[in-house]
């Protein structure tokens, strides 16, 4: 334990964007457009055993045409699995198409997962469409559908997910309402967790300013609850944290997987690692290091699996990094979705200027 304390001394003075420490990297890594998008947002981001590229698009505005789409290697792209799972309409039923899908994930099994939360415009789940479904890509067919009844409601935004297929369970955030979703790939059955802690909400004092702004909509500061999430290579750690907030979290998975624990002694586990950096998305790296996306000052973050935080690159074309997905080549692939540009976080104007980007860069 007192190993781990100094730890956590010494990444609370991370807490000021300008005190992370810059990389030992000596040449500035260079961003590579894989595929770009000048009309359409899209957020999820990944890349298979054989680089095969997704890329998920929310409803969140009447600018949209597909929920999933299969990125060609000419750089055109295709409706995942096809036309027809991608034509939801307003008033249909959801059950089995695409309504509002948020990312997307591919396991080290090569299995690819898309979540759904089904809330377009981030509003209520409709009906009980929210779900999880998981592709062989070998064949392109759906391997299994899970629901999610009775562990979310309404109001939920299942967000982002990673897979241990060790264990065969699955961990998602829930961005609407706060908590980390627990599934079990096998049975299916799923439970949501520490809905009441502070680490899965914001800091109703922290205030998002980005671009000089403050975040708003309608008058009012932006609030999203536990939305990035990190499996450490060995499964033993999940990191998290919430959206608008600079604080980052961790809890052992063996006290997650444990439902003997009560809810104060699944609490009790949680780490408060200080304050990072305002990210969206999170992932490994096979060495252990977290990557982690910083909006405010358009830079990308390597955490050390000792804990310690340095500015791996800053890069202008860094709008919004959202989401993380890395290759077997060893790239990250990176999207920008711009967040912070759309009309409802800005009077009604929309910001942005450029293309929404899916890059690459050579991991260290």
């Amino acid at each position: 334990m007192k190993k781990i304390f100094i730890h956590l001394i010494t990444l609370v003075s991370f807490a000021g964007a300008a005190t992370i420490p810059k990389s030992s990297t000596a040449q500035q890594p260079k961003l590579q457009q894989v595929f770009a998008d000048n009309t359409y947002q899209f957020t999820g981001v990944a890349v298979s055993a054989k680089n095969r590229l997704f890329v998920t698009y929310p409803l969140w505005s009447k600018t949209y045409k597909y929920a999933v789409v299969e990125v060609m290697p000419n750089g055109t792209s295709k409706p995942f699995p096809d036309a027809a799972m991608n034509s939801w309409k307003a008033g249909e039923d959801g059950m089995n198409k695409w309504v509002c899908v948020q990312t997307a994930y591919v396991d080290d099994n090569d299995y690819l997962y898309i979540v759904d939360p089904a809330a377009p415009m981030l509003n209520k789940v409709v009906g009980n469409s929210a779900k999880v479904i998981k592709f062989n890509l070998n064949t392109n067919k759906i391997e299994r559908v899970y629901r999610f009844p009775g562990t979310i409601d309404q109001s939920s935004y299942l967000n982002d997910i990673r897979v241990d297929t060790k264990k065969q369970v699955a961990y998602l955030t829930n961005s609407g309402t706060g908590g980390i979703i627990i599934l079990d790939l096998n049975s299916g059955k799923s439970r949501q967790v520490l809905q009441n802690h502070k680490s899965v909400h914001s800091d109703p004092n922290f205030k998002f300013v980005i671009d000089g702004k403050e975040l708003k909509k309608q008058g009012q500061p932006v609030k999203f609850s536990s939305d990035g999430i990190a499996l450490t290579p060995d499964g033993s750690w999940l990191y998290y944290k919430p959206l608008t907030d600079k604080k980052l979290y961790r809890v052992p998975t063996t006290a997650l997987l444990d439902q003997k624990l009560t809810p104060q002694q699944l609490s009790g586990k949680v780490q408060d690692l200080g304050n990072v950096a305002v990210t969206d998305g999170m992932i490994f790296d096979k060495k252990g290091n977290l990557i982690m996306g910083d909006m405010i000052n358009y830079r990308m973050l390597r955490m050390s699996p000792d804990l310690k935080a340095s500015l791996w690159f800053k890069d202008m074309s860094l709008i919004w990094p959202d989401t993380y997905s890395i290759s077997k080549d060893g790239y990250l692939y990176i999207t920008t979705s711009q967040i912070n540009k759309q009309p409802d976080y800005n009077n009604g104007v929309n910001k942005r200027t450029e293309p929404y980007r899916v890059y690459k860069v050579k991991l260290p």
